[in-house]
Parts: structure tokens; C-alpha cells; sequence
């Protein structure tokens, strides 16, 4: 069997080697190396495969979460709502544009913000809605911009682990996660499900002024070299890493069913036991359906244990040479850096429930039967004592 690894990027390489290596020695060539043919060429696909009039890239999926809040004109002490359980880059760029981060809890099933405790979080200080979503599957995006138009407020998605994920209105018209809201970002650190050799991001956004605006922030503020029209950064996808998307795009819908493949053979191994409560899709066609799944593109695979030592569970993983992650041990509102006296610890059932019940098993697109077969036997094992 060969080693199990909670993301398996060299395996991913050897089949679009033959295209990433001789564009990486173009770019070498040329000495193209930021702002080049293959970043434009990049953005063009992205834009294409998401049905979305602006993608611009940048250097990461924090600097896009901070560059879209910029280019918003988001002013310190405006509210922005946001997911208490979730990485901290979130909530992170909230404070350092000295906003106020307002955390809320998340549904029990599928881990995304809550609409009800958006409601209950909405102050006439309220200006933004950041959903997050979470593990590949899409927030309730139709609720929460309905919630946004009623209240005059902006939604920016959080799409660093969703790309490629479809959300389902209820009229059945469909339309790809981060391109609903009036601005999205993503991630293309190496883990994500589309990711580069190295840090990568951007923003998408149907809006041609804030396109517009966005372009300025990510080159200093600058649309005509030595001009600076707004306060802006240093943020720019170079080349290298543009060559290698560019090549990993026409694979990602593939590599999307291939981590639903990998996630209907665990719920297979997990169905009806009474400590396991394997990932729930929105859409009931698409459980344990991986030929008509689109509404989770499974960034994780992440149980939910009852009656069980999730620490022992993990030890015994490791044990086993099988790795596995705690996504996300603690809460936000928990973090040193964030908390507030304004958190009510009644207002974070759920969430102070997952920190101690969720673990998330290997998922990537080189996951073999005799692997998967091999992780959830030892699951099992350990769990069935």
C-alpha cells in the first residue's frame, strides 16, 4: 500500500507534469515572472470556468479577503458578521482594517453560518456578511442575500475551500460558489482543491467598479505606473504559480469528483454507525451520490463523533501512520487575539459542540481503494473497541 497522506500534492504532479514543466522554463526564459502572459491567461480561464465577469488574481487568500473588504470602503467600526468556527484568516483582516469581527454560530449539519444568527447579529453598525464555506460545501447563500438586500448590506464569500462547488437556488437555478455575493476571495495555497506550489489567491466579482477599484489596491493603488489613485498594497499571483493553475484548471471538476468518489466510499464504510456521523450534503441526492454530487467538492471529509475519544482516535490514527486533522479545535471567539467581552457563551452551542467531536480523515484525488479501505478500518477498529 502506499503511504497515506493527508493531501497527496506529488501524486497530483505526475499527471500534469508534462504541461507544468515546460511552462515553468518559459517563464524562466522570458524572465516573465510577475504580471505575465500566464497570469492573464489564468484569470481569462478562471473567468470562463466560473461564469464570472472579473477574477483578479493576487498572493494569497487572506490578502483577497482583506482586498475586497478594502475595496468595498469598509470604515473602522462597521460591523462585519462572520463565522465563529472556521480558520482565523477571516476574522483576522476584519480586525486589521480595524472593523468590528461580530462571530456567530453555525448550523449542526453542515458546519456553514447560521441564518438564524445572522438575524440575531444584525446592528444598524452592520455593514457586511462574511459566509464562509465551509469544508466545500456552500452556505446558504439565497437566504443570506436575501437577509443582505433587506438590510443594505454587503456579502463577501469566503471561498478558499469550495471552488468548483455549486449552489442550488430554490427555483433550481444553479451558479457557482463565490460568485453570488457582491464580491467573493479564494485560496490556492497547495492543499486547496486547486492549488499552486506555493501561496496563491484572487477575487471574484461581477461588479465592474469594484473590479476596477480591486485592480488598483492589489498594485499600490496604482492604474498608470508611479500614480496612486488609492491606498493600496503589494499583492500580485506571480507567473510560476499562475502556469501551475492554469494547468490544474481543466483537471478541477475531475479532481472534485474524484474527492466525492473518495467521500461516498467512506460513508459506505460509516453507514448507520451509531458514533459516526458522516458529511451532510444540502441537496439528498447527492448522499453518498457521487455521480450527481456538485453541491460539495469535499476540501475535508470530516465525522462527527459521538461517545467517542476524538484524542484517542487521533493518537490511534497516528499510530497507524494514518493522518488525520482537527478542523477546528478551538473557537474563534475562544482565541486570545479575539475575544470580547460582547460573547455570550449561550450564543455558541454548536460551535463549542464541533471543537470537540469533529475529525477529518485523508481526502485528495490520489485517495486508492486499499487506502480508504485500510483508513476506515482502523476507524472502526478503534471505535467498535
Amino acid at each position: 500500500m502506499r503511504k497515506i497522506q493527508m493531501v497527496d500534492l506529488k501524486g497530483q504532479y505526475s499527471g500534469i507534469k508534462d504541461i507544468v514543466n515546460p511552462d515553468i522554463q518559459e517563464i524562466i526564459d522570458n524572465a516573465s515572472f510577475i504580471n505575465g502572459p500566464k497570469v492573464h491567461e489564468f484569470q481569462k480561464n478562471l473567468e470562463t470556468y466560473l461564469n464570472v465577469k472579473h477574477v483578479i488574481p493576487c498572493a494569497n487568500g487572506t490578502d483577497a479577503l482583506q482586498i475586497a473588504m478594502m475595496g468595498l470602503g469598509l470604515k473602522p467600526g462597521d460591523e462585519v458578521i462572520t463565522a465563529d468556527f472556521t480558520f482565523a484568516a477571516t476574522v483576522e483582516v476584519i480586525a486589521l482594517l480595524q472593523l468590528t469581527p461580530v462571530l456567530v454560530d453555525v448550523n449542526p449539519d453542515d458546519f456553514n453560518i447560521s441564518i438564524e444568527a445572522i438575524k440575531n447579529a444584525i446592528t444598524p453598525k452592520t455593514k457586511a456578511i462574511v459566509p464562509v464555506h465551509l469544508f466545500g460545501q456552500p452556505a446558504n447563500m439565497e437566504a443570506i442575500m436575501a437577509l443582505a438586500e433587506a438590510h443594505n448590506l454587503y456579502v463577501i464569500e469566503d471561498n478558499a475551500q469550495a471552488i468548483g462547488a455549486n449552489f442550488t437556488f430554490s427555483n433550481g437555478q444553479k451558479a457557482k460558489a463565490g460568485t453570488i455575493g457582491h464580491v467573493a476571495s479564494t485560496s490556492f495555497f497547495p492543499s486547496k482543491n486547486l492549488g499552486c506550489y506555493g501561496d496563491g489567491g484572487a477575487i471574484f466579482t461581477n461588479n465592474d467598479e469594484l473590479a476596477h477599484t480591486i485592480r488598483g489596491i492589489v498594485n499600490h493603488g496604482m492604474y498608470e505606473r508611479y500614480h496612486h489613485d488609492v491606498v493600496g498594497v503589494n499583492s500580485r499571483l506571480d507567473s510560476i504559480q499562475a502556469a501551475v493553475l492554469n494547468a490544474k484548471l481543466p483537471h478541477l471538476d475531475s479532481y472534485n469528483k474524484a474527492r466525492q468518489t473518495a467521500a461516498a466510499k467512506y460513508d459506505t464504510a460509516f453507514k448507520n454507525h451509531p458514533n459516526i456521523e458522516t458529511p451532510y450534503r444540502k441537496s439528498a441526492s447527492c448522499a453518498g451520490n457521487c455521480d450527481t454530487c456538485d453541491c460539495h467538492v469535499f476540501h475535508q471529509y470530516t465525522l462527527k463523533l459521538n461517545g467517542v475519544n476524538r484524542d484517542g482516535l487521533v493518537a490511534f490514527l497516528n499510530e497507524n501512520n494514518i493522518p488525520c486533522g482537527v478542523y477546528y479545535p478551538i473557537p474563534l471567539h475562544k482565541q486570545k487575539a479575539y475575544q470580547d467581552a460582547r460573547y455570550n457563551e449561550a450564543d455558541f452551542p454548536v460551535t463549542n459542540d464541533l471543537v470537540q467531536r469533529v475529525i477529518s480523515l485523508p481526502m485528495h484525488t490520489e485517495l486508492d481503494d486499499e487506502q480508504i479501505n485500510f483508513i476506515t478500518s482502523k476507524v472502526l477498529e478503534y471505535i467498535n473497541g
